[in-house]
């Protein structure tokens, strides 16, 4: 019988619930495994690492890395196929999406799949799937969140229980590169991160956290542990328990390596790291983090470095600032390069696949170089090395995979496996199978076992509530329809986060922080039962609400009204009176506050002696803005605008509309009309000639008939002559999306030519 011993949840740490079933130690619950080092707890009698593959699976494949939990395998993957990119109009498009698979880890036989599709989204297809699904041992529920944002809990028997848009609901945006990580489970509350441009203090682009009820999907935290980022990152946390708080370890896309509350999201220290992204899981040691990356130095012209990190002592507080740890905060550093590939931690000693694609063999005390082995040209990709029976599984980009007796003196290759694909996620092992997805397939390994043994794991004490300090809100963000409504819960919680009980009542009243750039109310209020309730004529506004108990406990929730069909704006009633930070004598005035990002992608200005929506030209990350106007469930309904390219003979921008999350777009550069939801997948265009500085209008519906099969339809025209009788152009889409949240497009190349919109009207389909 199996020795039974706590999740990865648990591990390190403390599980908030006392009375979850634990977890069979032979599982691998997380993408890093049961330690979160990529280090099994398994040892075998024999230990015979067999070469030839037990099965593989070839329909469907990753870049991820798959989890193990009581018998059943499920991976985060995707499927590749021949459809063309533009078909007959007779005909369906037949799109591939992301899904979460559930196999039989002994045979490779499929259980059950879930899809989900990709939308609106800039991902190279092939860069899908690099991540990994999360699970919860106390539901048995399992988390996934996809290359464009959506997030979803599903069942242990493949239904989807709830689903959030990040990209409507939350703006988020979307990189070619596709990261994604590994959801987190903490307690009642479930983790993930994306960069995003939301609105009021969190408008600007930064790599956030968020922290969602993992049983109903509500709102709980969001967090902003460093600065403006320069790229995405998908490293998973590390996470242990320290000073009575419960606290993870992980990069972020503008360089650091941060520390944050698991309970409250806040901030609790940082160090920089690099110029860009930090890709790469940390480890802890003893005293210190251990953390790579792959990105210019701030110190040195050099790119990538491995450094340990001094743990403050010192306890930040729920009121303190974050503190800034400097290089005096260092321990040691290492002239080592990765971009992405996490470490792992074996028999005390830390081995590091590097970007020029060695191995490299770390003593962590001191910061030494033990031996550097060459096992290949380069690792580019995110592959990481897996630590079974005293063995390394070591997958490289170029599909080569090294099974290594590891010593403190030398590598010694046992095996070299020449697997189809590129390798850029980390095996995962159960019960002596070594699972490993690659872009062509994925492989079941086995090792002749004999007698499993199952390793002890680190067991600590519950978190034990200390005085009540603050109020925590599920939810703490809120979108509201005219006339709709949202139950409010509070929790009063410690110093450290963590939960205390429920508050039945509190005070509420409407909040401006004294900081905030914007003074908007949100037109909605709170009644009886803690419920924020906005009334059917509410007017489209956003705001906060502040809860105070009798006690003088509080906390804050934010939220919006977005308007329902059919409604409109032409932007005359916008005073131009802000004064425009790069363009001197000219006036102009931010768009509206509920809608997603808009304040730093957008501004209202005058052309032509009308007022105009103008995208903005002073951040390269926002040189693609996507903004939604109305609420992610609309359906069944037509979007029109009037707009307008600008650019030269060289360079021209892209303007457009979105319905039910697909993108009508005037594609300057190319003089196209085209629709897409994925550039690679499903995109169908015409010739459409786009003059810059030429106004056009252009009208955008989606019908989906009974069967889930749908066709899009645009029609685009000379502003000022008639609308065409018939639509420009039809495209047909399988299983095509049912909801989406009405918005705009713009896109200026390297933020050098803006685009225009005027005139917007969203009406029911006829």
């Amino acid at each position: 019988m199996r020795k039974r011993i706590p999740s990865f949840a648990l591990l390190a740490s403390t599980f908030l619930l006392s009375n979850i079933d634990e977890a069979e130690a032979g599982d691998w619950q997380f993408w890093r495994g049961p330690l979160g080092t990529g280090t099994s707890l398994e040892s075998y009698e024999k230990g015979t690492f067999n070469p030839t593959p037990v099965w593989t699976k070839s329909d469907a494949f990753g870049r991820g890395t798959p989890i193990i939990i009581d018998g059943k395998l499920y991976a985060y993957a995707y499927r590749r196929g021949d459809s063309p990119t533009v078909r007959e109009t007779n005909k369906l498009y037949d799109y591939l999406p992301e899904i979460l698979l559930c196999l039989d880890p002994a045979t490779g036989e499929k259980i059950w799949e879930v899809d989900f599709p990709e939308y609106i989204s800039d991902t190279v297809y092939d860069r899908y799937g690099i991540g990994s699904p999360g699970y919860d041992p106390e539901t048995g529920n399992l988390y996934l969140l996809t290359a464009n944002g959506h997030f979803a809990c599903i069942s242990k028997d493949g239904k989807i229980l709830w689903e959030v848009p990040m990209v409507e609901e939350f703006g988020s945006l979307t990189f070619p590169n596709g990261r994604t990580g590994c959801p987190i489970i903490e307690g009642d509350l479930v983790i993930v991160r994306r960069i995003t441009a939301n609105w009021g203090a969190q408008g600007p682009g930064a790599d956030r956290f968020y922290a969602f009820d993992k049983h109903s999907g509500k709102h709980v935290w969001a967090s902003e542990p460093g600065v403006r980022p320069q790229d995405s990152s998908f490293s998973t946390p590390f996470i242990e328990t320290r000073n009575g708080q419960r606290i993870m370890y992980v990069g972020t896309g503008c360089g650091n390596l941060a520390a944050i509350n698991m309970l409250t999201g806040q901030p609790l220290w940082r160090y920089q790291m690099s110029h860009g992204g930090v890709n790469s899981s940390p480890l802890l040691w003893k005293d210190r983090i251990i953390a790579i990356h792959g990105r210019e130095n701030l110190d040195s012209s050099e790119e990538g470095r491995m450094v340990a990190i001094r743990i403050p002592s010192k306890v930040v507080g729920m009121n303190d600032p974050q503190v800034v740890l400097t290089k005096e905060d260092e321990i040691w550093r290492l002239p080592i390069n990765s971009f992405s590939s996490s470490p792992v931690l074996l028999n005390d000693l830390i081995y590091q696949v590097t970007k020029t694609g060695s191995l490299v063999c770390v003593e962590p005390g001191e910061g030494k170089i033990l031996w550097e082995e060459k096992l290949g040209t380069d690792n580019l990709g995110h592959a990481s090395p897996l630590a079974v029976n005293g063995l390394l599984i070591v997958p490289m980009l170029d599909g080569n995979v090294y099974v290594i007796n590891p010593t403190a003196e030398k590598a010694e290759i046992l095996h070299t496996l020449d697997l189809d694909g590129a390798c850029n996620g980390a095996p995962a092992v159960a019960d002596g199978r070594v699972f490993i997805e690659t872009t062509e397939k994925i492989y079941c390994f086995a090792f002749d076992t004999g007698k499993i043994t199952y390793g002890d794991a680190p067991n600590e004490e519950p978190l034990k509530p200390g005085a009540p300090v603050a109020l925590q809100a599920v939810p703490s963000e809120v979108i509201l329809h005219p006339g709709g409504m949202e139950q409010i819960k509070l929790y009063s919680i410690d110093a450290n986060g963590v939960r205390i009980g429920e508050v039945p009542t509190a005070q509420w009243a409407k909040f401006v922080p004294p900081t905030a750039k914007v003074q908007s109310e949100m037109d909605a209020d709170f009644r009886a039962g803690m419920v924020i309730e906005a009334k059917p004529d509410a007017k489209e506004s956003a705001g906060a609400f502040k809860a105070t108990t009798a006690d003088n406990l509080s906390c804050i929730v934010r939220g919006r009204v977005l308007r329902d069909v059919p409604f409109s704006e032409d932007f005359e009633s916008y005073k131009l009176v802000v004064d425009h930070p790069t363009e001197t004598g000219v006036k102009f005035a931010h768009p509206a506050l509920p809608w997603s990002g808009a304040r730093f992608k957008w501004e209202i200005r005058e052309i032509d002696g009308n007022k105009v929506l103008a995208k903005t030209l002073d951040r390269v990350l926002f040189q693609r803005a996507i903004t939604f106007i109305g609420h992610a469930d609309s359906s069944n309904y037509t979007i029109e605008a009037d707009m307008m390219t600008d650019g030269n003979r060289r360079i021209k921008s892209t303007v457009g509309l979105i319905n039910q999350r697909y993108v009508a777009t005037l594609v300057g550069n190319k003089d196209l009309l085209e629709v897409a939801s994925n550039h690679e997948r499903f995109k169908v265009a015409m010739p459409f000639p786009v003059t810059a500085g030429k106004w056009y209008t252009m009208k955008m519906r989606v019908d989906v008939d009974s069967s889930d099969n749908g066709i899009i339809k645009v029609k685009a025209w000379a502003k000022g002559t008639a609308e065409p009788e018939s639509w420009t152009l039809e495209v047909p889409h399988m299983d095509a999306n049912k909801v989406g949240a009405p918005g705009l497009f713009g896109y200026s190349p390297q933020a050098q030519k803006s685009v225009y919109i005027d005139n917007i009207k969203v009406t029911p389909n006829e």
